[in-house]
């Protein structure tokens, strides 16, 4: 017996109408609210022909107008077709014309020009419902036939034309309560969604919690941690959905703020990708009390083995795990290169294939790719794995196996391993045609560094852990991996990044710095040898100045109480007049870098010379913050009494405070706006 999301709602709506269903920054939607306006939507789409059956493709917002437009359609009984919100129009239209769809939902395509596609923006839509009275909306609604098409979700692949996986109501009842089950959902949870709703994981997150009755907080994405910590905060969430690099993100942005904000959560869930073991041992270490789980799923199954990663992390061995099918749900095997059921163990993986009532029913328009996906009822999937204690291990695609001499190699246990070094902050693993013509193949290892890594000691942790004939044998440095839609690893376009890997091995230690440097904030107790300061500050003073004025001044910090003193007085001074002030911990010596107020190039001149300075304090592995608030502070007491006590001329601007030291930690990278240059 199945039942359906838009029933379900109809009846939350009666039994708890004020309850909040949907959020949007300050948007929000009661169940009652949530219903009536599904009822007024489909009324509106009724009338401008939608009717059983149809495909009405529809731009997948993260706003509530769009959970309102997705279940209207349901409650038409036609069949919505899920677009990308970032998709270019191409693309649009292209699913629109493979769906053989009727009318698309967007507001991309105000001036599409092609007769063929008839469009309905959102704003146009949203005025219409406007106006649409409650009583002559229509109030009946059966749950259509179990093996009707219900949904039509376009899976993101990158290698090739994206498949329109078909889900029947039965898979859509069976995937939300497979969600609800395995994590363990609570009418009385309210999660944090910012993923897109087009993909495959967030649309089983968001059906189970409206089925299961609980709220949900929708979100634009993942770029600013800062509206996640609001979010949090103003709606009091419970529960967090995200992908992997989700946390590198928070982590980087939030700072020693990172458990503040997340500790109270009940549970965290990753999907869309595996963390790293590096990633499930940080993340179970700083939120101790937040359990945390990992799903596998994909478009045609949803989620279907789910991993307790606060118990494997206690299990060591399993700690690599994907994890274990939903017992009584799924079933599973693993076929040999012939097809054929085997004994999977690690010496012996093999094809995964599942079963369930909660895969699709095949590929919208392709019976051949259909039959070769679905074989007696079993969904084989691309991924070699094996089973072990009744967890699965994964591999990696079958295609991304890396064949040395004979010998398999899985890029996923390559990055496992490497990951764990301490100044490794991601990595990920390719198979490359091996330069000598010996294996065959050879494992590629592209990584982006912390502040902490040593290439030799890195090849020595490697030399280590892993059997020969799995070590990498090129190690390429990188400033991020590239990662597709979800932030899974993009592996094609490693292969082009090796192809072309001229640009890379242009990289030379000066180069390298400039684009390994980060800010660092708190410093240990070691200290700085007088020499090295003396060379850093001769860095500094070797900058280029205009019309080589050279009227600079670097003054120099070293006592411990003088350091302290201006971090105090230059917070309270800061606090005065509402200037941030982000501060440091423990550094070993300040510059301050000032330049004549009279001086026009004096802003650059400073700026150079404190460039110059974090970049040479990078090569002898001290780390460097650059604190910019004096630079309209110095008139301002108490910091002008200091700044005057310290011999900083009266009439120059303090236009950079260099803070460095030896790092405390590990500092992650920031991802940069690469869409900043422009060849004319």
């Amino acid at each position: 017996m199945i039942d359906s999301l838009v029933r379900k709602v109809g009846e939350l709506a009666k039994e708890q109408p004020d309850k909040m269903a949907l959020a949007f920054k300050k948007e929000t939607l009661t169940y009652s609210g949530l219903y009536e306006e599904i009822r007024k939507c489909a009324a509106e789409l009724r009338t401008l022909g939608v009717s059983k059956g149809d495909r009405i493709a529809l731009s997948a917002v993260s706003k509530p107008i769009f959970v309102v437009t997705y279940l209207a359609i349901e409650y038409c009984y036609a069949i919505p077709v899920f677009l990308d919100k970032s998709s270019t129009e191409e693309n649009m239209v292209v699913v629109y014309k493979d769906s053989e769809s009727s009318l698309v939902i967007t507001d991309k395509l105000s001036n599409n020009q092609d007769p063929s596609v008839k469009v309905l923006s959102y704003r146009e839509l949203t005025a219409r419902m406007a106006d649409i009275d409650d009583q002559t909306c229509e109030n009946s609604y059966e749950i259509p036939a179990e093996d009707t098409l219900a949904e039509l979700l376009f899976t993101t692949g990158t290698t090739s034309k994206p498949k329109g996986v078909m889900l029947s109501y039965k898979a859509v009842y069976n995937i939300l309560k497979n969600t609800i089950d395995g994590i363990g959902i609570r009418d009385d949870d309210i999660i944090l969604l910012p993923l897109p709703l087009n993909h495959s994981f967030a649309l089983r997150v968001l059906r189970a919690y409206l089925y299961k009755g609980a709220s949900i907080v929708l979100q634009n994405g993942f770029t600013f941690a800062k509206e996640a910590e609001n979010n949090i905060s103003q709606y009091a969430c419970t529960a967090m959905a995200c992908v992997p690099t989700s946390y590198e993100v928070m982590r980087s942005q939030m700072q020693d703020d990172f458990q503040r904000v997340l500790k109270d959560l009940r549970y965290i869930e990753f999907g869309a990708g595996s963390l790293t073991i590096r990633q499930r041992k940080d993340i179970t270490a700083l939120l101790p009390n937040v359990q945390i789980y990992n799903v596998w799923g994909s478009s045609e199954t949803g989620g279907a083995i789910f991993c307790d990663v606060c118990k494997v992390v206690k299990e060591e061995k399993y700690i690599g795990a994907l994890g274990i099918p939903l017992a009584g749900k799924v079933d599973i095997k693993f076929l040999d290169p012939q097809g054929e059921a085997i004994e999977s163990d690690e010496a012996h993986p093999g094809r995964m294939t599942l079963k369930g009532d909660m895969q699709m029913s095949g590929y919208w328009g392709e019976p051949e790719k259909t039959a070769d996906a679905i074989r007696d009822g079993w969904l084989l999937t691309g991924d070699m794995a094996y089973q072990k204690d009744g967890y699965v291990f994964m591999l990696g695609r079958a295609d991304d196996l890396i064949n040395v001499g004979g010998d398999k190699v899985s890029p996923i246990e390559v990055e496992n391993i490497a990951g764990q070094y301490q100044g490794i902050h991601e990595c990920a693993c390719i198979g490359a045609e091996d330069t000598e013509g010996m294996l065959g193949q050879m494992p590629v290892l592209f990584i982006v560094t912390t502040n902490s890594y040593d290439e030799d000691e890195f090849k020595s942790y490697l030399n280590a852990h892993m059997e020969k004939y799995k070590i990498p044998h090129k190690l390429i440095k990188i400033q991020e991996v590239p990662r597709n839609r979800m932030q899974k690893i993009n592996r094609t376009e490693l292969h082009k990044m090796w192809e072309n890997r001229g640009a890379l091995e242009l990289l030379n230690p000066i180069v390298d710095n400039i684009l390994s440097r980060r800010s660092v904030r708190k410093f240990t107790d070691r200290e700085i040898d007088k020499d090295v300061l003396d060379l850093i500050l001769k860095c500094g003073y070797h900058a280029p100045s205009g019309k080589n004025l050279q009227t600079w001044r670097f003054t120099v910090l070293t006592k411990q109480e003088d350091i302290l003193e201006l971090k105090i007085k230059a917070a309270e001074t800061a606090k005065q007049n509402k200037v941030g002030f982000y501060g440091f911990e423990n550094p070993k010596a300040v510059i301050l870098v000032s330049n004549d107020s009279r001086n026009a190039d004096g802003c650059q001149d400073a700026s150079c010379a404190a460039q110059n300075m974090m970049l040479a304090a990078l090569s002898f592995g001290i780390g460097s913050v650059w604190l910019n608030p004096l630079m309209t502070l110095r008139d301002k007491e108490p910091v002008k009494s200091l700044l005057d006590r310290f011999g900083v001329p009266e009439k120059h601007t303090v236009w950079a405070s260099v803070a460095l030291g030896y790092p405390l930690s590990d500092t992650l990278p920031m991802k940069k706006n690469e869409n900043v240059v422009n060849y004319v």
